[in-house]
């Protein structure tokens, strides 16, 4: 058995998975900050933390970290969370009832990569916008705020992203995310904010967490991402919000026991671990501006790096590299240049593209194959591209001679193609 890792595609069994700790030399792994270890001092706490039932209230560790935590984000009271999934589903499911829409970017966390919780667990549907670079403002979400008719489902809650993950670590301007929440209580919605790396975005601006999530009438924010605690989130807003969101953490099982032993490495990060995330900000502006360097390449984002011995660094990583995209980068086999090839959810681009990648007669070849292979005499890759599934009003036979076209024009690498959700370059 095995299984596919969230946005790395990495195919896994995990009777094979290597041994923790074992990392080969000269590899640095910038799959996530999700990687990061507890520190010693996070160890120790976790060793000696004084410990109650946390589902009674209890657990003196546990209160002391919500009680820090909603100090430091100026709110009447905060929740501690296994995850930070279940803490945005935890205020979907507060803020929304069933039949329900919540708006977000097109490539939020809370969209793409939670299982569809909000449907499956708080019966909403996302409503979609899609923000330059991963950032809405509130024009964009006023397009998809639903009239107020009785037939329609009805929008009940904006959730933000901050920072952007999927666009490569974007980060919300206070006032921005200020003017959203303004016009979204205006327009009788709430807002909730993702704020998985809500301190990087913190360090990036020079501000400080409360003010940036004063207007929002909820946040979660990850203990155990750059903070680096081993487990465990946070949610915050007023007490009626979190005496809501205590009973659905213990719904969706999150009710925990002796959780101080975990509660007091997060205390750790919290207190901390901010203060150095400039070192990670400035790391990372390093690599961009290297790689950024490099020829051919016009985008840097967040990467994964793999070395393996007797191989040039950059045969490897041109296959194992990834954007925050979900994209990859390759080498030009012919000329050398390279491309990223972005993946979004809904269309698939390349940027710095050689003509040459495209090439026209492999490309052709390897399609009449797959036609031959389907026996579909109107469909040259029986796929789910425009040209497949129908664009506009052009026939078949129209389709099947404008991608013969392109072909041979060789601009194929440079157009996207629209079809029922899908495109293909």
């Amino acid at each position: 058995m095995s299984y596919t890792v969230a946005k790395g595609n990495q195919r896994v069994d995990p009777d094979q998975v290597a041994e923790a700790g074992k990392i080969p030399a000269g590899v640095v792994d910038l799959r996530s900050d999700t990687v990061t270890r507890p520190t010693p001092e996070m160890r120790r706490a976790m060793a000696e933390a004084e410990v109650g039932d946390d589902v009674y209230g209890e657990d003196p560790t546990v209160n002391r970290l919500e009680k820090r935590a909603a100090e430091i984000f100026g709110k009447e009271a905060a929740l501690f969370v296994p995850t930070g999934c279940m803490g945005n589903l935890i205020a979907i499911k507060i803020w929304t009832h069933h039949g329900n829409e919540v708006i977000c970017e097109e490539r939020s966390h809370v969209n793409l990569y939670e299982l569809a919780s909000m449907s499956a667990i708080a019966g909403c549907m996302p409503r979609v916008a899609r923000g330059e670079d991963g950032i809405l403002t509130w024009k964009q979400i006023e397009a998809v705020i639903r009239p107020k008719i009785y037939y329609d489902s009805q929008t009940a809650l904006v959730c933000l992203e901050n920072t952007s993950n999927m666009a490569g670590g974007t980060v919300y301007p206070t006032a921005q995310v200020a003017d959203i929440c303004d016009h979204a209580h205006g327009a009788g919605l709430k807002v909730h904010l993702d704020g998985a790396r809500i301190f990087n975005a913190a360090t990036a601006l020079g501000d400080n967490v409360a003010q940036m999530t004063q207007k929002v009438d909820s946040v979660m924010f990850c203990l155990s991402k750059g903070l680096g605690a081993p487990v465990g989130s946070m949610i915050a807003g007023a007490k009626a919000f979190i005496e809501k969101g205590r009973v659905y953490r213990k719904m969706f099982g999150g009710g925990m026991r002796q959780a101080g032993v975990i509660a007091a490495a997060g205390l750790i990060a919290l207190e901390k671990s901010p203060a150095r995330l400039h070192i990670d900000q400035e790391n990372a502006k390093r690599l961009a501006e290297g790689i950024a360097a490099i020829p051919g390449l016009t985008r840097t984002s967040l990467f994964l790096i793999v070395g393996r011995p007797g191989k040039p660094p950059w045969s490897c990583a041109m296959r194992f590299i990834r954007t925050a995209f979900g994209g990859r980068i390759r080498r030009c086999i012919r000329c050398g240049s390279l491309r990223i090839v972005m993946w979004t959810g809904r269309e698939s681009r390349e940027r710095s593209w050689c003509c040459r990648m495209s090439s026209p007669g492999r490309k052709r070849r390897a399609h009449e194959r797959k036609k031959n292979e389907t026996a579909n005499a109107f469909c040259l890759r029986n796929c789910n591209c425009g040209f497949c599934q129908g664009i506009g009003g052009r026939t078949v036979d129209g389709r099947k001679r404008a991608r013969e076209k392109s072909f041979r024009n060789g601009t194929r690498g440079a157009e996207v193609y629209r079809g029922r959700g899908a495109a293909v370059v």
